[in-house]
């Protein structure tokens, strides 16, 4: 029985267990470094021998928890009870009465009832075989742990390796209860909501991970992170600044690091409620220290940082705000990229307009995002302001030169779609692959989460639709770069330029703007003529792609050779303007500002001059 921060729930699944008609058998109770005390509760449900408590100092993970599990008991069929769920009096009888029966199985597996009031003979239709509805016999197979992988799928993990030896066998009696609740491991793993960093801060790990849930790509921390983690910190210069980043780092999070590689000073202090791409520390590209979070007024006054930067998006605006109001008496900058509109609808706004108005500095994603807080909240006060994108890349992603064009080996147009397609529709696609253009389509959770939009445009174009797994930030350059133009979120405006009418597809730079320009790949955008939208305003403005309104004007433009092959130059030549790299000296200036702002006169600036 794995057990982390559920000791609400043990009691029941224990009562389950000594509730079963079959009698022989032993659970060891793993307490995986959880926050509770498990010890309490189990003492407090039973004080029944074959019950003992095994615990680890901090979270190592479910197949850890389960490997010590496994090892600290004796017999020779081995089951599960997470401490969520619950068996039915007849479950251990006829499983054990299975495998007996079926001496070639090498597990057996009950029906299950989950979802609150659904029933499965077995496998539940989409999802591994649950722990709580499988026995199987003792061997020598172990469960992946952290280190080796990170993942929801339990096939993964174990199963697919028992069953190479023989097949199941199913009892086909709904015995157990998979309970469904919003903290099980699955939904915090799975995007969205889940993913890596909501797993990172729910279970406090300390160090990179090696993830992928079954409905997303491998995120591999620990290589991809390696060379910044093993590269020497750079001391503190000088002049460096000791700088608080509050709240998340969203996309592209490594370009911090070029703060630190300039001399300056990092530390985190990072929201409790991230989504899967808000990155959160502690970081696994290092070189950032945290502040504890459990006592982070008094451990910032003791750090007596330089300057609060305060940063991204809109999950991190209630802490955001928290911080600005405890007054740290240090400069308290406010970075925003995405989601006015969602603090809005999420019930945050009142604290945006907080730190919109109470910040020293603040740093807009877009002009146009800038323009539209003017409009909507005009601040109480003057103050400094820049435009930064926030999820700029790091410009050591810039690796490489360009590679041929797919289109010159087959005459076709091929296209990509750098992550999940925000559009078009099928029947655009529909249009351009009569025309003989093509998409490509990088991210494994495509396949999975956009099942339906990937097998709409396979029956329109079949032979157009190509599906890739993710991309590296490393491989940016040479596999991107094959192609003659790709997609950015794809909209129709009709704001008709009034502000107050614009929505945040409007307003924002899409983060794949900086994967394109690294490959010095054209981007293609619906145009809007009349309205305010940023992605258009910075397409037309400096030359980066394609604006579009029929398919049939994008087939001519995209088969245009001579002007594509000028975008495609234009956009290569300035994709230095998007790194982070560029915008760091006028942010760290404008944090200088802000510090000057607050420091108070000296003495002789201090007393009037006499008169003369």
């Amino acid at each position: 029985m794995p057990v982390h921060d559920q000791e609400a729930w043990l009691p029941g699944a224990l009562s389950s267990l000594l509730a079963q008609t079959f009698t022989d058998w032993e659970c060891v109770v793993v307490d995986d470094g959880s926050p509770g005390d498990v010890r309490a509760a189990v003492e407090g449900t039973t004080d029944d021998p074959r019950v003992r408590l095994v615990r680890h100092g901090s979270n190592r993970g479910l197949g850890a928890a389960l490997n010590t599990g496994v090892a600290a008991s004796t017999a020779p069929y081995v089951t599960y009870l997470p401490a969520d769920d619950v068996m039915h009096a007849g479950h251990l009888s006829t499983l054990v009465a299975a495998l007996d029966t079926h001496p070639e199985a090498p597990l057996a597996v009950a029906g299950v009832r989950h979802h609150t009031d659904q029933r499965s003979p077995g496998r539940i239709d989409g999802e591994p075989l649950q722990l709580v509805q499988v026995l199987h016999r003792r061997t020598g197979h172990r469960w992946l742990e952290r280190s080796e992988l990170t993942t929801d799928h339990l096939g993964w993990m174990l199963w697919d390796r028992l069953l190479e030896d023989g097949a199941a066998v199913e009892t086909g009696q709904v015995t157990c209860t998979w309970t469904a609740h919003p903290g099980q491991r699955h939904k915090v793993l799975r995007e969205p909501p889940g993913g890596l960093n909501v797993y990172r801060t729910r279970y406090a790990v300390a160090d990179p991970l090696r993830l992928q849930s079954s409905v997303g790509s491998l995120h591999d921390e620990v290589e991809h992170y390696r060379r910044f983690r093993e590269r020497p910190a750079v001391p503190r210069g000088a002049d460096g600044l000791r700088i608080l980043l509050v709240g998340e780092l969203a996309f592209n999070p490594e370009r911090i690091l070029t703060l630190a590689e300039r001399g300056h000073e990092l530390h985190g202090l990072w929201t409790d409620t991230p989504v899967w791409y808000n990155t959160v520390g502690p970081l696994p590209f290092g070189h950032v220290h945290d502040v504890d979070r459990t006592n982070w007024r008094d451990a910032v006054r003791r750090l007596q940082p330089d300057v609060v930067y305060a940063l991204l998006n809109w999950q991190a605006v209630p802490f955001a705000r928290e911080v600005l109001r405890a007054d740290l008496g240090v400069p308290f900058v406010w970075h925003l990229k995405e989601g006015p509109t969602d603090a809005r609808f999420r019930g945050c706004w009142p604290e945006l307009v907080d730190l919109h108005t109470g910040s020293d500095a603040v740093v807009y994603s877009s002009p146009e995002l800038q323009e539209w807080f003017e409009a909507t909240v005009p601040a109480a006060r003057d103050r400094p302001t820049l435009v930064i994108d926030g999820d700029l890349p790091k410009a050591e992603w810039h690796v490489g030169e360009q590679a041929p064009l797919l289109s010159a080996t087959d005459g076709d147009v091929h296209t990509v779609i750098a992550g999940r397609p925000m559009g078009p529709s099928p029947e655009v696609f529909e249009v351009l692959a009569r025309s003989g253009i093509h998409v490509h389509v990088y991210g494994n959770k495509v396949h999975v989460q956009m099942r339906d939009w990937v097998e709409r445009v396979r029956r329109v174009a079949p032979d157009h639709l190509h599906l890739h797994p993710q991309v590296q930030q490393e491989d940016w350059v040479a596999e991107l770069s094959r192609y003659d133009a790709g997609w950015l979120h794809d909209f129709r405006s009709d704001n008709g330029g009034d502000l107050h009418a614009a929505t945040w597809d409007d307003l924002n730079y899409p983060a794949r703007i900086g994967t394109y320009a690294a490959a010095g790949v054209p981007m293609i955008a619906r145009a809007a003529p009349g309205s305010v939208v940023a992605s258009q305003n910075l397409i037309r403005s400096r030359d980066l792609g394609v604006l579009w309104d029929q398919p049939d004007d994008l087939v001519a433009a995209l088969r245009d050779g001579g002007r594509m092959s000028r975008l495609r130059r234009s956009v290569w030549a300035q994709r230095a303007d998007f790194t982070f790299d560029a915008h760091v000296e006028p942010l760290v200036g404008l944090f200088r500002q802000c510090i000057d702002a607050r420091r108070p006169p000296t003495g002789d600036a201090a007393t009037p001059s006499p008169v003369p």
